[in-house]
């Protein structure tokens, strides 16, 4: 079957594919139909946390299929609670939902926001989110991301978000002042928007608004969570303690889970019947991710900071934190991308930058490796 033929005739044409088709792969190294060897230098767009196919990863989810694949969130499963237990004791938080991916995270969040207000009769729904941010591609996850380009043929959108300048503290309070605000949403490292890093003075005072005003702090850690920024979760990083906390992506190590983490002011904003996901928490995702977040100790994310650092001394003009990387390129980052495919790495791109989201156990001689081969396509 000439696979890529197939897919252009069934599939949605929705994703501008390169010319790649893989098949298999182990750890950070993964390989294509005709048999060529790539260092995997995205994995799966953060979500590949710990390589591909990794045994212990792998082991938890085989031993859960063999026990029941599915069950409707009407029933109590082991899975979904010890992932929920760890989760809490781990971040502090005080509750976790669960659903299938970030975008579904940041609508959680965003209906707890929300509800939070209504249930305080204050007159709030403004959700604050900033320019160049990206919470998702549902019709409300869209409306809050910061980004114009994402605001076209779709309309009309989901009202109720204003966007402000990252790092702009001002900008910030104006719009707290001239809007009816029930959370200030934002993400540590905008990974969409450029991989730019927050400010912790801007960051700072978006804490303090939120705790002067009862305004909900949310931070997003779909991309920057679950170990990606040499912490458990990026707003470490700031010293800070947000009320809502959303992630997906790394957390299932490959599987389709997301989750909304809840502090003690919206523990009990989500009763029965006011947010619900036939999918979220299912048992072999759970099992997946709680056998990637039991692994998450400070060794282990010193070793990531230890990765974080060498990637940073070998490319002095890089942004972002942790294994989240962009490198501004004289090149259009999209050819280095091509080139370096061709020569055997694997990246992506975030607007002008080349973009590395290599999983947090790649081998440090595949790491050099393929640090070496970016920067002779670079130069």
């Amino acid at each position: 079957m000439d696979i890529k033929a197939v897919d252009k005739e069934y599939i949605a044409n929705t994703y501008a594919r390169f010319d790649l088709t893989i098949t298999g792969g182990r750890g950070s190294i993964v390989y294509d139909d005709q048999g060529k060897e790539y260092i995997d230098l995205g994995s799966g767009i953060a979500a590949n946390s710990v390589g591909i196919c990794d045994p212990v990863w792998q082991q938890a989810v085989i031993e859960q299929l063999m026990q029941v694949q599915h069950t409707s969130n009407l029933y109590y499963t082991a899975p979904q609670a010890k992932l929920a237990k760890l989760l809490c004791e781990k971040t502090g938080m005080k509750k976790v939902f669960f659903s299938n991916s970030g975008a579904e995270s940041n609508e959680c969040a965003i209906k707890a926001a929300r509800k939070y207000a209504s249930d305080k009769n204050s007159g709030r729904d403004t959700i604050i989110t900033l320019w160049q941010s990206f919470h998702g591609r549902t019709i409300s996850t869209l409306s809050a991301t910061g980004q114009e380009h994402f605001h076209q043929h779709f309309g009309p959108f989901t009202p109720g978000f204003v966007h402000v300048k990252a790092n702009d503290i001002e900008d910030l309070r104006a719009a707290v002042a001239n809007n009816k605000v029930c959370g200030i949403m934002m993400e540590m490292v905008q990974g969409e928007g450029g991989v730019n890093c927050l400010d912790k003075e801007f960051v700072d005072e978006c804490a303090k608004i939120c705790a002067e005003n009862d305004i909900l702090l949310m931070v997003d850690e779909v991309q920057t969570g679950n170990g990606r920024t040499g912490k458990l979760y990026a707003y470490e990083h700031y010293g800070i303690k947000p009320d809502i906390v959303s992630t997906a992506k790394g957390l299932g190590g490959g599987l389709p889970i997301g989750a909304t983490l809840l502090g003690e002011k919206v523990e009990n904003t989500l009763s029965a019947g006011t947010h619900g996901s036939t999918f979220g928490g299912n048992p072999i995702c759970a099992a997946g991710a709680y056998s990637i977040i039991s692994r998450l100790d400070d060794e282990f994310l010193a070793e990531v900071t230890a990765k974080s650092e060498y990637i940073f001394s070998q490319f002095p003009n890089a942004t972002g934190m942790g294994l989240m990387i962009g490198i501004a390129t004289e090149k259009p980052a999209g050819e280095v991308v091509r080139a370096a495919m061709e020569k055997g790495v694997l990246c992506l791109t975030a607007k002008t930058k080349v973009r590395l989201l290599p999983a947090l156990t790649i081998p440090w001689d595949q790491l050099k490796k393929a640090v070496a081969i970016l920067k002779e396509v670079m130069e």
